[in-house]
């Protein structure tokens, strides 16, 4: 039997990693750390004990081709502290957004998308 302890990390593809990184780090707030040098471009960021790792590949065939927000598309989420001060940040910033505060998961939701069309949830206990 398989005893999974925790998501280690998500992989994203991005087209461009100076772009990507920008995002990452002016819209959402997150700390590059150290990447091995794999020899092709990439970023990883340290989120609690996890990681979210960029691949600079745009063959991939999970990039959308679209920034059009939807909750039902492939996406993964952020627990944040504040639903109202995540709202007023990225407000503030210009992002566009797909607001669901009464979301029957339970949770309110904000669905982001960074420039190659990952989706990107936002989330707090309703």
């Amino acid at each position: 039997m398989i005893e999974v302890q925790q998501i280690h990390h998500v992989s994203l593809a991005v087209t461009d990693i100076e772009r990507a990184k920008r995002f990452y780090r002016e819209i959402l707030c997150l700390e590059e750390i150290d990447r091995p040098n794999f020899g092709f471009p990439g970023a990883w960021y340290q989120i609690g004990s996890q990681q979210l790792h960029l691949i600079v590949y745009p063959e991939a065939k999970t990039l959308r081709g679209t920034n059009e927000l939807s909750s039902r598309e492939g996406h993964f989420a952020f627990r944040v502290k504040s639903y109202d001060e995540t709202l007023r940040w990225f407000k503030e910033k210009g992002v566009t957004i797909y607001e669901n505060p009464t979301s029957k998961s339970g949770f309110a939701q904000i669905f982001v998308a960074d420039p190659d069309g990952n989706l990107i949830e936002l989330n707090t206990e309703q």
